[in-house]
Protein backbone atom coordinates (compact mmCIF):
# COMPACT_ATOMS: atom_id res chain seq x y z
CA UNK A 1 0.00 0.00 0.00
CA UNK A 2 2.87 2.38 1.00
CA UNK A 3 4.92 1.60 -2.26
CA UNK A 4 1.19 2.32 -4.57
CA UNK A 5 1.45 5.70 -2.43
CA UNK A 6 5.43 6.34 -3.07
CA UNK A 7 4.44 5.51 -6.98
CA UNK A 8 1.57 7.88 -7.25
CA UNK A 9 3.60 10.66 -5.39
CA UNK A 10 6.28 10.25 -7.68
CA UNK A 11 4.23 10.20 -10.69
CA UNK A 12 2.47 13.13 -9.73
CA UNK A 13 5.63 14.96 -9.17
CA UNK A 14 7.10 13.52 -12.39
CA UNK A 15 3.92 15.18 -14.36
CA UNK A 16 4.18 18.75 -12.57
CA UNK A 17 7.84 18.64 -13.59
CA UNK A 18 6.78 18.36 -16.92
CA UNK A 19 3.89 20.98 -16.74
CA UNK A 20 5.47 23.77 -15.48
CA UNK A 21 8.61 22.86 -18.15
CA UNK A 22 6.27 22.83 -20.56
CA UNK A 23 4.29 26.09 -19.20
CA UNK A 24 8.21 27.44 -19.24
CA UNK A 25 8.90 27.06 -22.67
CA UNK A 26 4.98 28.53 -23.79
CA UNK A 27 5.70 31.57 -21.34
CA UNK A 28 9.03 32.00 -23.12
CA UNK A 29 8.01 32.19 -26.80
CA UNK A 30 4.97 34.27 -25.97
CA UNK A 31 7.11 36.75 -23.91
CA UNK A 32 9.63 36.84 -27.29
CA UNK A 33 6.39 37.38 -29.34
CA UNK A 34 4.92 39.79 -27.26
CA UNK A 35 8.52 42.18 -26.92
CA UNK A 36 9.54 41.73 -30.48
CA UNK A 37 5.96 42.86 -31.52
CA UNK A 38 6.43 46.19 -28.70
CA UNK A 39 9.32 47.35 -30.16
CA UNK A 40 8.72 46.23 -33.89
CA UNK A 41 5.51 48.38 -34.31
CA UNK A 42 6.86 51.99 -33.61
CA UNK A 43 8.66 52.29 -36.93
CA UNK A 44 5.94 50.43 -38.79
CA UNK A 45 3.58 53.17 -37.46
CA UNK A 46 6.35 56.20 -37.89
CA UNK A 47 7.35 55.02 -41.48
CA UNK A 48 4.83 52.70 -42.65
CA UNK A 49 4.76 48.91 -43.56
CA UNK A 50 4.74 49.36 -47.67
CA UNK A 51 7.99 51.50 -47.14
CA UNK A 52 9.66 49.39 -44.90
CA UNK A 53 8.64 45.85 -46.81
CA UNK A 54 9.15 47.07 -50.41
CA UNK A 55 11.35 50.61 -50.25
CA UNK A 56 14.77 49.48 -51.96
CA UNK A 57 16.72 52.18 -50.33
CA UNK A 58 18.57 51.56 -46.34
CA UNK A 59 19.89 55.00 -45.18
CA UNK A 60 19.15 55.49 -41.80
CA UNK A 61 21.16 57.79 -40.92
CA UNK A 62 20.89 59.97 -44.11
CA UNK A 63 19.30 63.89 -43.80
CA UNK A 64 16.38 62.27 -45.02
CA UNK A 65 16.48 58.91 -43.68
CA UNK A 66 15.23 55.67 -45.48
CA UNK A 67 14.13 52.40 -44.40
CA UNK A 68 13.77 50.38 -47.17
CA UNK A 69 14.41 46.37 -46.38
CA UNK A 70 12.96 44.87 -49.59
CA UNK A 71 16.77 44.00 -50.82
CA UNK A 72 17.70 42.39 -47.59
CA UNK A 73 14.72 40.48 -47.44
CA UNK A 74 14.95 39.31 -51.01
CA UNK A 75 18.60 38.35 -49.81
CA UNK A 76 17.80 36.30 -47.20
CA UNK A 77 15.41 34.28 -49.03
CA UNK A 78 17.58 33.81 -51.98
CA UNK A 79 20.73 32.89 -49.90
CA UNK A 80 18.99 30.55 -47.90
CA UNK A 81 16.92 28.64 -50.86
CA UNK A 82 20.78 28.78 -52.69
CA UNK A 83 22.06 27.34 -49.60
CA UNK A 84 20.15 24.49 -49.39
CA UNK A 85 19.93 23.37 -52.62
CA UNK A 86 23.49 23.38 -51.74
CA UNK A 87 23.84 21.85 -48.40
CA UNK A 88 20.41 19.89 -48.72
CA UNK A 89 21.16 16.81 -51.29
CA UNK A 90 25.07 16.88 -50.10
CA UNK A 91 24.16 16.13 -46.67
CA UNK A 92 21.36 13.20 -47.63
CA UNK A 93 23.66 11.51 -50.09
CA UNK A 94 26.66 11.60 -47.36
CA UNK A 95 23.92 10.38 -44.95
CA UNK A 96 23.45 7.42 -47.56
CA UNK A 97 27.01 7.37 -47.84
CA UNK A 98 27.71 6.50 -44.25
CA UNK A 99 24.45 4.22 -43.30
CA UNK A 100 24.64 2.10 -46.41
CA UNK A 101 27.02 2.12 -48.59
CA UNK A 102 30.36 2.95 -46.26
CA UNK A 103 32.11 0.19 -44.34
CA UNK A 104 33.64 0.83 -40.67
CA UNK A 105 37.06 1.91 -42.17
CA UNK A 106 36.00 4.03 -44.13
CA UNK A 107 32.69 5.66 -42.54
CA UNK A 108 35.44 6.14 -38.88
CA UNK A 109 36.92 9.60 -41.06
CA UNK A 110 34.12 10.98 -42.60
CA UNK A 111 32.19 10.71 -39.23
CA UNK A 112 34.91 12.50 -37.70
CA UNK A 113 35.06 14.86 -39.98
CA UNK A 114 31.26 15.73 -39.89
CA UNK A 115 31.40 15.84 -35.71
CA UNK A 116 34.29 18.22 -35.99
CA UNK A 117 32.65 20.65 -38.71
CA UNK A 118 29.40 20.54 -35.74
CA UNK A 119 32.13 21.61 -33.34
CA UNK A 120 33.37 24.80 -35.35
CA UNK A 121 32.74 27.93 -34.16
CA UNK A 122 30.74 30.26 -37.12
CA UNK A 123 33.39 33.00 -36.33
CA UNK A 124 35.62 30.38 -37.59
CA UNK A 125 33.79 29.47 -40.30
CA UNK A 126 33.82 33.37 -41.32
CA UNK A 127 37.68 33.73 -40.83
CA UNK A 128 38.36 30.75 -43.56
CA UNK A 129 35.62 32.08 -45.63
CA UNK A 130 37.62 35.50 -45.84
CA UNK A 131 41.27 33.66 -45.74
CA UNK A 132 40.35 30.67 -48.53
CA UNK A 133 36.89 31.24 -50.08
CA UNK A 134 36.60 35.21 -50.52
CA UNK A 135 40.36 35.12 -52.61
CA UNK A 136 38.99 32.37 -54.74
CA UNK A 137 35.92 33.64 -55.81
CA UNK A 138 37.45 37.20 -56.40
CA UNK A 139 39.65 35.50 -58.95
CA UNK A 140 36.10 34.01 -60.79
CA UNK A 141 34.52 37.41 -60.64
CA UNK A 142 37.70 39.00 -62.31
CA UNK A 143 37.47 36.61 -65.07
CA UNK A 144 33.83 36.53 -65.78
CA UNK A 145 33.62 40.30 -64.81
CA UNK A 146 36.61 40.53 -67.21
CA UNK A 147 36.16 44.63 -68.57
CA UNK A 148 32.52 45.18 -67.36
CA UNK A 149 32.22 48.99 -66.44
CA UNK A 150 29.03 48.52 -64.67
CA UNK A 151 29.88 45.76 -62.17
CA UNK A 152 30.91 46.93 -58.62
CA UNK A 153 34.08 44.21 -57.49
CA UNK A 154 33.05 42.98 -54.19
CA UNK A 155 36.68 40.95 -52.77
CA UNK A 156 34.81 37.70 -53.53
CA UNK A 157 32.96 38.64 -50.61
CA UNK A 158 29.25 38.46 -52.21
CA UNK A 159 26.25 36.18 -51.90
CA UNK A 160 27.62 33.15 -53.76
CA UNK A 161 30.54 33.36 -50.98
CA UNK A 162 27.59 33.62 -48.20
CA UNK A 163 25.23 30.28 -49.69
CA UNK A 164 28.80 28.29 -49.32
CA UNK A 165 29.61 29.32 -46.27
CA UNK A 166 25.75 28.17 -45.09
CA UNK A 167 25.78 25.16 -46.68
CA UNK A 168 28.89 24.11 -45.16
CA UNK A 169 27.02 24.92 -41.75
CA UNK A 170 23.95 23.08 -42.15
CA UNK A 171 25.84 19.92 -43.17
CA UNK A 172 26.55 18.19 -39.49
CA UNK A 173 22.35 18.99 -38.70
CA UNK A 174 21.57 17.46 -42.18
CA UNK A 175 23.99 14.60 -42.09
CA UNK A 176 23.46 13.49 -38.20
CA UNK A 177 19.70 13.51 -38.12
CA UNK A 178 19.23 12.14 -41.93
CA UNK A 179 21.89 8.97 -40.77
CA UNK A 180 19.97 8.28 -38.05
CA UNK A 181 16.48 8.34 -39.24
CA UNK A 182 17.89 5.96 -42.63
CA UNK A 183 19.48 3.97 -39.30
CA UNK A 184 16.13 3.35 -38.04
CA UNK A 185 14.52 2.35 -41.06
CA UNK A 186 13.48 -1.66 -40.22
CA UNK A 187 15.49 -4.10 -42.17
CA UNK A 188 12.41 -5.61 -43.46
CA UNK A 189 12.21 -2.88 -45.88
CA UNK A 190 15.39 -3.15 -47.25
CA UNK A 191 15.44 -7.36 -47.50
CA UNK A 192 11.66 -7.11 -49.19
CA UNK A 193 13.27 -4.51 -51.68
CA UNK A 194 16.17 -6.83 -52.73
CA UNK A 195 13.68 -9.83 -52.77
CA UNK A 196 11.82 -8.31 -55.65
CA UNK A 197 14.78 -8.07 -57.58
CA UNK A 198 15.91 -4.44 -57.00
CA UNK A 199 19.50 -3.46 -56.45
CA UNK A 200 20.90 -2.00 -53.42
CA UNK A 201 21.43 1.77 -55.07
CA UNK A 202 17.73 0.97 -56.18
CA UNK A 203 16.96 0.08 -52.35
CA UNK A 204 18.57 2.87 -51.28
CA UNK A 205 16.52 5.65 -53.12
CA UNK A 206 13.77 4.28 -53.70
CA UNK A 207 12.73 1.86 -50.44
CA UNK A 208 15.22 3.00 -47.52
CA UNK A 209 14.96 7.15 -47.98
CA UNK A 210 10.82 7.26 -48.59
CA UNK A 211 10.55 5.19 -45.20
CA UNK A 212 13.27 7.75 -43.91
CA UNK A 213 11.27 10.50 -45.19
CA UNK A 214 10.06 12.18 -41.84
CA UNK A 215 13.21 11.95 -39.89
CA UNK A 216 14.68 13.76 -42.99
CA UNK A 217 12.56 15.88 -42.87
CA UNK A 218 12.99 16.95 -39.75
CA UNK A 219 16.74 17.35 -40.48
CA UNK A 220 15.91 19.86 -43.40
CA UNK A 221 13.53 21.92 -41.02
CA UNK A 222 16.96 22.16 -38.18
CA UNK A 223 19.47 22.77 -41.30
CA UNK A 224 17.44 25.08 -42.60
CA UNK A 225 16.84 26.82 -39.40
CA UNK A 226 20.64 27.37 -38.83
CA UNK A 227 20.85 28.71 -42.11
CA UNK A 228 18.39 31.69 -41.58
CA UNK A 229 19.40 32.43 -37.79
CA UNK A 230 23.31 32.35 -38.76
CA UNK A 231 24.34 36.27 -38.61
CA UNK A 232 28.60 35.78 -37.29
CA UNK A 233 29.96 33.99 -40.24
CA UNK A 234 27.94 35.84 -42.85
CA UNK A 235 28.90 39.38 -42.07
CA UNK A 236 32.34 38.12 -42.42
CA UNK A 237 31.95 36.95 -46.61
CA UNK A 238 28.52 38.25 -47.59
CA UNK A 239 30.02 41.58 -48.06
CA UNK A 240 27.05 44.10 -46.01
CA UNK A 241 26.04 46.18 -49.07
CA UNK A 242 22.42 46.71 -49.49
CA UNK A 243 21.91 45.73 -53.00
CA UNK A 244 19.70 43.75 -55.36
CA UNK A 245 20.81 39.79 -54.32
CA UNK A 246 22.78 38.88 -57.26
CA UNK A 247 25.20 36.11 -57.35
CA UNK A 248 28.19 38.37 -57.27
CA UNK A 249 26.84 41.08 -55.69
CA UNK A 250 27.69 42.51 -52.07
CA UNK A 251 24.90 42.07 -49.64
CA UNK A 252 23.23 41.54 -46.50
CA UNK A 253 21.17 39.61 -44.89
CA UNK A 254 18.75 40.26 -42.28
CA UNK A 255 20.67 39.02 -39.23
CA UNK A 256 23.42 40.69 -40.34
CA UNK A 257 21.71 43.79 -41.06
CA UNK A 258 21.10 43.88 -37.01
CA UNK A 259 23.94 42.94 -35.61
CA UNK A 260 26.12 45.22 -37.85
CA UNK A 261 24.16 48.59 -37.27
CA UNK A 262 22.86 47.90 -33.46
CA UNK A 263 25.58 48.94 -31.92
CA UNK A 264 25.42 52.52 -32.67
CA UNK A 265 21.97 52.86 -33.85
CA UNK A 266 19.50 55.27 -31.80
CA UNK A 267 15.83 56.98 -31.97
CA UNK A 268 14.56 55.21 -34.94
CA UNK A 269 16.70 53.63 -36.97
CA UNK A 270 17.18 51.60 -33.57
CA UNK A 271 13.35 51.05 -33.76
CA UNK A 272 13.71 49.96 -37.57
CA UNK A 273 16.25 47.18 -36.45
CA UNK A 274 13.62 45.65 -33.74
CA UNK A 275 11.17 45.76 -36.87
CA UNK A 276 13.63 43.56 -38.74
CA UNK A 277 13.49 41.28 -36.18
CA UNK A 278 10.10 41.61 -36.13
CA UNK A 279 10.24 40.43 -40.10
CA UNK A 280 13.03 38.05 -39.44
CA UNK A 281 10.95 36.68 -36.49
CA UNK A 282 7.73 36.11 -38.63
CA UNK A 283 10.17 35.01 -41.57
CA UNK A 284 10.93 32.31 -39.32
CA UNK A 285 8.04 31.15 -37.98
CA UNK A 286 6.31 31.02 -41.74
CA UNK A 287 9.41 28.96 -42.85
CA UNK A 288 8.83 26.44 -39.65
CA UNK A 289 4.49 25.87 -39.89
CA UNK A 290 5.33 25.27 -43.81
CA UNK A 291 8.09 22.71 -43.14
CA UNK A 292 6.59 21.10 -40.29
CA UNK A 293 3.19 21.27 -42.80
CA UNK A 294 5.02 18.91 -45.14
CA UNK A 295 6.36 16.75 -42.22
CA UNK A 296 2.61 16.33 -41.12
CA UNK A 297 2.37 15.03 -44.70
CA UNK A 298 5.41 12.96 -45.01
CA UNK A 299 4.27 11.67 -41.98
CA UNK A 300 0.92 10.42 -42.61
CA UNK A 301 2.21 8.93 -45.85
CA UNK A 302 4.67 7.12 -44.04
CA UNK A 303 3.32 3.94 -43.65
CA UNK A 304 1.42 3.96 -47.39
CA UNK A 305 5.55 4.80 -48.69
CA UNK A 306 6.72 1.95 -46.80
CA UNK A 307 4.51 -0.39 -48.23
CA UNK A 308 4.94 0.95 -51.49
CA UNK A 309 8.74 1.42 -51.44
CA UNK A 310 10.01 -1.88 -52.35
CA UNK A 311 7.09 -1.98 -54.92
CA UNK A 312 8.68 0.97 -56.61
CA UNK A 313 12.28 -1.01 -56.88
CA UNK A 314 10.83 -3.52 -58.34
CA UNK A 315 8.99 -1.82 -60.54
CA UNK A 316 12.38 0.12 -61.32
CA UNK A 317 14.16 -3.44 -61.63
CA UNK A 318 11.55 -4.61 -64.29
CA UNK A 319 11.38 -1.55 -66.20
CA UNK A 320 15.15 -2.11 -66.25
CA UNK A 321 15.30 -5.78 -67.27
CA UNK A 322 12.25 -4.88 -69.96
CA UNK A 323 14.73 -2.51 -71.57
CA UNK A 324 17.72 -5.00 -71.50
CA UNK A 325 15.36 -7.26 -73.33
CA UNK A 326 14.16 -5.02 -76.03
CA UNK A 327 18.15 -4.15 -76.93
Amino acid sequence: MEYRKRKAAGEAAAQMLCTVCAAIALLAVSSITVYMLKSGIPAIRQVGLKEILFGTQWRPTAREPRFGILYVILTSILGTSLASLLGIPLGILTAVFLAEAAGRRMAGPVRCAVELLSGIPSVTYGLLGIYLLNPWMYRLERRLFAGSGTHRFTGGANLLSAAIVLAVMMLPTVINISEASIRAVKPSVREASLALGASRVQTWFLAVLPAAGPGIATAVVLGVGRAIGEAMAITLVSGGSVNFPLPFNSVRFLTTAIVGEMGYAQGLHRQALFTIGLVLFAFIMLMNLWLTGILKDSGQGTSAGRTGSARRASWAQQERIVRRGRA
